[in-house]
């Protein structure tokens, strides 16, 4: 009730315009894209709480040190160590199976940072527990932020790739200058060692 008073407060007075598909009604991963600024988070918050979505994040290891720890967890947040990516995976998709369920938002574009390609924890930890994909967004150009549809991935990385990519083709995040690509690793071409 006061998240919902919160994020309608939120709303009134933001610059933003929240523009959403409905909420998804079943558990899904919530893609958060172009993740580009801190603000992303604020507005991700207000997003949730507005549409009554429950959420759980995962933030690095730092966020959770001293007092913000209790705070970070309190809003939702899942502390991973990004040095192990595939016990990141492991984790999250244990939680999922031993019966919590929650949206799981993934900022799989990284650390607002303009990467080579998208981080692929998001495709895996869907594929691995059946969830579908709901795609968030950001646009500065319209200043709007809220969810896009939701997708039930393939298997076929390439395909269900370029459904997210033709999403996020007109989004540009809050620094566009930071934005990254849609795109998998395991979409890049292999590159034959050198002789």
């Amino acid at each position: 009730m006061l998240k919902r008073l919160a994020a309608r407060v939120f709303w009134t007075f933001s610059r933003w315009t929240l523009k959403s598909e409905p909420a998804p009604s079943r558990p899904t991963v919530l893609i958060g894209a172009p993740h580009t600024s801190n603000w992303d988070f604020v507005l991700m918050l207000g997003i949730a709480w507005r549409l009554g979505i429950d959420v759980h994040w995962l933030g690095k290891k730092s966020l959770f040190r001293g007092w913000r720890g209790p705070i970070m967890r309190r809003l939702g947040g899942i502390p991973v160590d990004r040095t192990d990516p595939a016990r990141v995976v492991g984790e999250v998709v244990a939680q999922i199976r031993s019966g919590s369920v929650f949206g799981l938002v993934v900022t799989p574009d990284g650390t607002r940072g303009g990467n080579a390609h998208w981080k692929s924890g998001f495709y895996r930890i869907a594929r691995e527990t059946g969830m579908p994909v709901t795609l968030g967004f950001v646009d500065r150009t319209t200043r709007t932020t809220g969810l896009g549809p939701t997708l039930d991935l393939t298997g076929d990385v390439g395909a269900d790739m370029d459904l997210i990519r033709a999403f996020y083709a007109d989004k540009v995040g809050v620094r566009p200058e930071r934005r990254t690509e849609p795109r998998l690793r395991e979409e890049l071409p292999a590159v034959s060692p050198a002789r």
